[in-house]
């Protein structure tokens, strides 16, 4: 199984992404669009794995989610991996409070679990909203949105992903956790 950690913004919120890049979509050559109920944020990938894991690992996150708070979040500007002069993947950024030491604990975690394939890049709190098979320029698209910043809105689960690949991505919700109550609620 390919899993993964994720947070998911509300439905208003996506909305408020959704307006901002509608102008561009499909206008952009070489750029694909993943469908909306695609998108999150992605704390931890875990990549291939077993399935004799899943018990120990949806463990292992319960309790590394239960030792951290809610997050205030907004997504503010846009981005692209490797630059925007060079992208493969276009993205909207996250402000607000840190989630690097949640995606810190929920890599971890996985690790501890037998996903041996958890990625250990740095983290950078994005969701990607498209993607090239080969390097394109998107400093224009980059430069357009550089005014957006979205409604702030509170990340208050994070969810145990599964994807399945093939001519069409789809995502299965195997589990969801509730982060602790933020010291301002």
């Amino acid at each position: 199984m390919r899993l993964f950690a994720a947070l998911v913004p509300p439905e208003a919120v996506l909305d408020e992404l959704s307006s901002a890049i509608a102008p561009h979509v499909g206008q952009v050559p070489g750029l694909r669009w993943p469908d909306r109920a695609t998108w999150h944020i992605t704390l931890a990938f875990y990549g291939e794995v077993p399935e004799r894991v899943l018990p120990e690992l949806e463990v292992r996150l319960a309790r590394a989610v239960r030792r951290h708070t809610a997050l205030d979040l907004a997504f503010a500007g846009f981005g692209a991996f490797s630059s925007a002069r060079r992208a493969r993947v276009f993205w909207a950024g996250v402000t607000g409070e840190s989630m690097t030491a949640l995606a810190d604990s929920l890599k971890a975690g996985g690790r501890r679990a037998g996903a041996l394939h958890t990625d250990e890049k740095r983290f950078h709190p994005h969701l990607t909203l498209g993607r090239a098979k080969t390097e394109i320029d998107l400093r224009p698209l980059v430069e357009s949105l550089s005014g957006f910043t979205g409604s702030p809105w509170r990340a208050e689960h994070v969810r145990l992903v599964r994807s399945h690949t093939g001519s069409q991505v789809r995502y299965e919700s195997l589990a969801e956790w509730a982060l602790a109550p933020s010291g301002r609620d």
